[in-house]
């Protein structure tokens, strides 16, 4: 017993505790499946030339991490892994930091946003505001378009003019709209006709389509009024959650001021004019 206990058992427990957990029987069915267990006996062995050989898991582990562990090891300041294998780490402190970094991103995403926003921009896609101030990607850059100010088709404008109605309408809705109001031609020739307007007008950045099939004109860019005369005072606005969010996210690309500027214009002071000095007006 006290040779059996050495060769497999001493590292794992007291021979006081060896001996407690001997049960002596006398039923030969179980002494002979005993026997039959005691056959199978695990061992764990190198792949070296002059393999060592061990008898339980626990010894192989100690000789694997004294002599190939330390090799194996490398020190990197930055180390990618998918998101399902971040949380199944056995090793608590690097789970600790992953869970905290986890919690921060759910709270407030800025630093993935602007790894996404980075790349994007890579890429050439194209990152602009909408409904409520949320951020849209398009290869497609959205601009504004003052068809008041420019001569264009009745069909264009009418397009735009029923988006401006109707933000959001799809695009049966908008051609069943569109094609009412339009008599005397033939009805496959205004379908026609719709529909390589209204392509002109998405593939221009006039209107955006979105990924669930609504039609939409881009925000427009709010300008900076021109503050005349002497009843000046600080002026506050409080943008929604979300679009400072959005806004706080977004990198510095060395885009136009236009380009970057925020949908909502918030000004935190405005300074007070002197009465006698001279405002310039509008250009």
């Amino acid at each position: 017993l006290r040779s059996l206990y050495e060769q497999r058992f001493s590292r794992r427990m007291s021979f006081s505790e060896y001996q407690r957990q001997i049960e002596i029987v006398s039923d030969p069915a179980v002494v002979e499946r005993w026997k039959e267990e005691a056959r199978n006996v695990t061992t764990y062995s190198t792949l070296d030339e002059t393999p060592v050989a061990f008898t339980n898991a626990v010894e192989a582990e100690r000789h694997f991490r004294q002599n190939y562990l330390p090799a194996l090891i490398l020190s990197v300041e930055e180390a990618l892994i998918d998101g399902p294998s971040s949380r199944q780490l056995q090793d608590r402190q690097l789970n600790r930091h992953i869970e905290d970094a986890w919690s921060a991103e759910n709270r407030s995403p800025s630093n993935m946003m602007q790894e996404l926003a980075k790349n994007f921009r890579e890429a050439g896609l194209q990152i602009f505001r909408h409904r409520r101030g949320m951020l849209f990607v398009s290869s497609i850059r959205a601009r504004s378009f003052h068809h008041d100010q420019t001569g264009v088709s009745t069909q264009v404008k009418g397009i735009l003019e029923a988006l401006a109605a109707t933000p959001g309408i799809h695009r049966k809705d908008l051609a069943d709209r569109l094609l009412k109001a339009q008599e005397g031609e033939e009805p496959e020739t205004r379908k026609l006709a719709l529909a390589s307007d209204l392509r002109w007008l998405i593939s221009e950045g006039y209107v955006i389509e979105f990924n669930d099939g609504s039609l939409d004109l881009p925000r427009e860019k709010n300008k900076t009024p021109v503050v005349s005369g002497t009843d000046v005072a600080p002026v506050k606005q409080n943008a929604p959650a979300e679009t400072e969010a959005a806004a706080a996210v977004m990198p510095d690309t060395g885009s136009s001021a236009e380009e970057q500027a925020p949908t909502t214009t918030v000004l935190d002071e405005v300074p007070a004019i002197d009465p006698n000095r001279q405002t310039p007006g509008p250009e």
